[in-house]
């Protein structure tokens, strides 16, 4: 919480974990398996433009070291840096759900195997899904906290094309309603700010698809330029041009102020942890001075989650009212 504040303007992921469990929990980012659909060319598809060689992993060492190996490191190193005490692996790196179930099942036996262990976070996409792997979240669900993050990136086909994600806004609604409907899961979506053409209009418009959908949390990235992808040659060759700083700040806050209170913020912007491979924008470098501008631009105006959105029940005016109040200073 920062000084002379009640708290952030948005309703953090820590504060939902908090509800969950009754404490803090630290997530530990592995890497359990190498590939994608893009990544294989399946389908005819391309590799995303956005995606590096290490797909995404937090740390590419991971992709040499047995799963063991991976949590046991960082949850050290987490733990003694931030004195936690309670965990949750994130299967994080290319597509989880592209394995077979028996590796799948194999990986959360691990995860699950360490007593500090709350759950597990598992990333996928929506054309990565099977009844055999709903089952299987569902059974872990039975013993365990299961989440699921969905790589949605954009609710526009012309956006997701330009991003080569080789599925459609259609498939990742209709793949959200799956997961609703057929597990029990802690559902939330990735999406991505900064593409070309984008509009506020966009913005708002996906705040108001989002509030539709059956998530309980959001995280945003600003689409930035890493060595070894696609977008690096478009960058050179003057085909894209990342989003500012100030303007990323604003769409930011736009969709925050359009969101509904009850959905849970991972965070509000990207960071490249491997700064040699950074090729632009340079603020993507600087993670928690980002997150100081946005929420400096947030405080100057006042704004914050739900501040548009025209909430109806007295779950959301309760949240929305909460959410009022942290957006002002003590005085």
């Amino acid at each position: 919480m920062e000084k002379g504040w009640l708290g952030l303007p948005y309703h953090t992921i820590s504060e939902h974990y908090n509800q969950l469990f009754g404490e803090k929990v630290y997530k530990i980012p592995v890497t359990v398996v190498d590939n994608c659909p893009n990544r294989m060319g399946l389908k005819g598809m391309q590799t995303c433009v956005f995606c590096d060689v290490w797909g995404s992993a937090a740390n590419k060492e991971t992709l040499s070291m047995e799963l063991r190996s991976q949590i046991e490191k960082y949850h050290e190193l987490i733990a003694r840096k931030y004195k936690a005490k309670a965990f949750l692996i994130y299967f994080q790196a290319y597509t989880n759900t592209f394995t077979k179930v028996s590796a799948l099942r194999n990986n959360f036996d691990i995860a699950l195997s360490y007593p500090w262990v709350k759950g597990f976070t598992v990333g996928t996409r929506p054309d990565c899904l099977s009844k055999s792997v709903f089952d299987l979240w569902n059974e872990y669900h039975e013993k365990s906290f299961v989440a699921v993050e969905m790589g949605v990136q954009s609710f526009f086909n012309d956006q997701l094309e330009f991003m080569r994600r080789g599925h459609t806004a259609e498939a990742s609604i209709e793949a959200i309603h799956k997961i609703a409907d057929n597990t029990k899961v802690d559902l939330g979506i990735h999406l991505i700010f900064g593409n070309p053409g984008e509009t506020d209009e966009h913005i708002v418009k996906t705040a108001e698809i989002v509030n539709g959908l059956p998530i309980t949390n959001v995280k945003l990235h600003n689409l930035h330029v890493l060595k070894e992808t696609p977008l690096e040659g478009m960058y050179h060759a003057g085909e894209f041009s990342p989003i500012d700083r100030e303007t990323y700040a604003r769409r930011v806050e736009l969709f925050l102020q359009h969101l509904s209170p009850r959905f849970a913020l991972h965070r509000l912007a990207a960071y490249s942890s491997r700064w040699d491979e950074l090729v632009a924008p340079e603020w993507t470098k600087d993670k928690m001075g980002t997150h100081q501008y946005i929420i400096d631009q947030l405080r100057a105006k006042s704004s914050y989650q739900s501040q548009l959105f025209a909430a109806e029940s007295a779950t959301d005016l309760e949240k929305q009212n909460i959410l009022t109040k942290k957006s002002r200073p003590i005085i």
